[in-house]
This record gives C-alpha cells, sequence and structure tokens, in this order.
C-alpha cells in the first residue's frame, strides 16, 4: 500500500472561536485538494491558513464534500469560481447547482443571523459538480479516496476513505478535545435508525483514524462511535416524551439546552470547551430536528 499523503488540519475560527469547524487540506499531482470548505464567512481565514501552509488557494483543484450544509460546503462556490471540480453526493448535488431553496429553507431556521454566520452561497456550474455515490472511487493526481454513503444526519451525506483513515463530516459527530461525542440533530433528515446502520458501516470499515470537521483527528474510532451511539440514542429518548405531549419546539429549547449542557459539565468539559460545543453543534438546533424525526417515525417514514 502507498504511503498515505499528509493531512494539514486547517482551523477555520468559525465566530471567532477555535476548533470548532475544520477543512483538510491534501497535496496531489493535480493540484490540492481540500476536504470541507466551510462557510463562505470564514473563507478568508482558509485561504490565510492554505497561503501560511506554503500553498497558493488558487491551487486548489478538487474539493470533497462531506454534505451541503452550509458549515461544510458554504464556501464552495468560490473555489469553483476558480475552475475546481465539487465533489458531493448526487442527491445534494442540484441544491448547489441552484442553491435558492437550500438558502430559503436555512433562513427560515437561522432568520436575520443568516448572513453573520454563513455569508453568502451562489450557484455552481454543473460542469465543475461531480456526483460521487456509494463505492465510488475518487481517482485524484495519484491519491485515490473510496465513498462511502451514511446518511442519518443528513440524506445527502457522504464520508470519504483515505487509506486507514476516514473524513466523516458529521456522521461522526462532535468531539472537541477530549469531551463528549455528540451527535449534532438539526432538521430536515435527521433518521436515528439509519444513522446506526452509517455508524456500523464506519465501524466495520475498520479504520485507525477518523477526521472529524468538529473538530480534528479521532484516534480511537470504535470507542468514539460507540459513544456516538449512545449519546444520538440518550437525546433521540430525551425528547421523546415532549414529542408526545405536544409541547412547542421553543418551550422545550432552554430545558434541552440545560440538558446538554450538564452532560457536558458531568463529563469535566471545561466551560471554554462548551463555547466551541456550541458553536460547532448549536443544541437549540436539534430540538426541530428530533421533533421532526419523531414526527415522521409516528407516519413510518423512517427507519
Amino acid at each position: 500500500m502507498k504511503d498515505q499523503p499528509n493531512i494539514e488540519i486547517i482551523d477555520l475560527h468559525f465566530m471567532k472561536e477555535s476548533e470548532a469547524i475544520a477543512s483538510f487540506l491534501i497535496k496531489s499531482q493535480d493540484g490540492l485538494i481540500l476536504i470541507e470548505t466551510g462557510p463562505e464567512t470564514t473563507f478568508n481565514t482558509l485561504i490565510a491558513a492554505i497561503d501560511n501552509a506554503g500553498y497558493n488557494w488558487k491551487d486548489v483543484k478538487h474539493i470533497l464534500l462531506t454534505h451541503i450544509h452550509f458549515d461544510h460546503a458554504g464556501a464552495a462556490w468560490k473555489f469553483a469560481k476558480n475552475e475546481a471540480k465539487i465533489y458531493v453526493h448526487p442527491i445534494g448535488l442540484p441544491h448547489l447547482q441552484n442553491p435558492e431553496r437550500l438558502w430559503n429553507s436555512a433562513k427560515m431556521i437561522y432568520k436575520d443571523q443568516m448572513e453573520t454566520l454563513w455569508g453568502k452561497m451562489e450557484p455552481i456550474d454543473e460542469s465543475l459538480l461531480v456526483p460521487v455515490k456509494d463505492g465510488d472511487k475518487i481517482q485524484i493526481g495519484g491519491v485515490e479516496f473510496k465513498t462511502h454513503y451514511t446518511p442519518g444526519h443528513a440524506v445527502h451525506h457522504n464520508s470519504y476513505q483515505l487509506g486507514n483513515s476516514i473524513f466523516t463530516g458529521d456522521v461522526a459527530g462532535v468531539h472537541i478535545h477530549h469531551g463528549l461525542v455528540q451527535p449534532p440533530c438539526p432538521p430536515p433528515d435527521i433518521d436515528v435508525g439509519l444513522w446506526k446502520v452509517s455508524i456500523q458501516k464506519l465501524r466495520d470499515l475498520h479504520p485507525e483514524t477518523l477526521y472529524l470537521t468538529h473538530y480534528g483527528m479521532v484516534a480511537n474510532p470504535q470507542e468514539h462511535l460507540t459513544k456516538l451511539e449512545h449519546e444520538l440514542d440518550d437525546w433521540a429518548n430525551w425528547m421523546k416524551p415532549h414529542y408526545d405531549n405536544g409541547t412547542p419546539a421553543e418551550e422545550i429549547i432552554p430545558d434541552f439546552m440545560a440538558f446538554t449542557k450538564r452532560k457536558l459539565l458531568d463529563a469535566g468539559v471545561s466551560r471554554a470547551d462548551m463555547e466551541k460545543y456550541e458553536k460547532a453543534n448549536p443544541s437549540w438546533m436539534s430540538v426541530s430536528g428530533l421533533l421532526r424525526y419523531w414526527k415522521l417515525k409516528e407516519q413510518g417514514r423512517t427507519t
């Protein structure tokens, strides 16, 4: 097996917070490869970091997106302006070609914070969008990735395997320093059953390392994925009686935020790291995501 290429972790300092969102930079014989772009609001931070690493950001020729949420894909269009190819799951591809629906849907959640958090998102020319689905191999200048379809967090979610490492987007959760492994559960695609299938899929690949967009390298994948599965069940089961009682989301949010904060404190997470968790995975967003999951579950539309 060829030596695995060097993977550089780039901290995007989202909302001036370190270790909330990462991009990953890899050198190939056909230009630079970037896994995740982060939002448009951190684009200048990203290109400065690429420059500080000794490269020119315009040499980024290939971008692998795990999924199309703004914190992972929001700046992809900026690189596409420079003719970079954008690799994405086929379900997500049309939303990058025409992001209006995606933008309007997100604006319903973030309201007047939309531009502050995410910046702008412009269409990407179809000729630069490369659909990649489960099992597809991506060959780029001597570097080979294998695509694994991993829904549960999002219906358009891929993970990318490079040798014995896997770039997991959000499907392997959020983990900062030695804190808890949290499952980000925003609407509209949360499916706990599918997510567990994806977790098992990652387990069965027996990776040596995971690379999490939130945040960084994980050297104990099996233990990490077990902790994630436990926490996913814990969050979903906490929400179930609130759904059954018909409690409105706005009434649940303060209690759910207190619940997640207490779990972080009980795990010994520092208050500084709690801020990082909240920037990487705003707990209030998971309320509507999990309520929607239970509603679809009741209707027989989830696993």
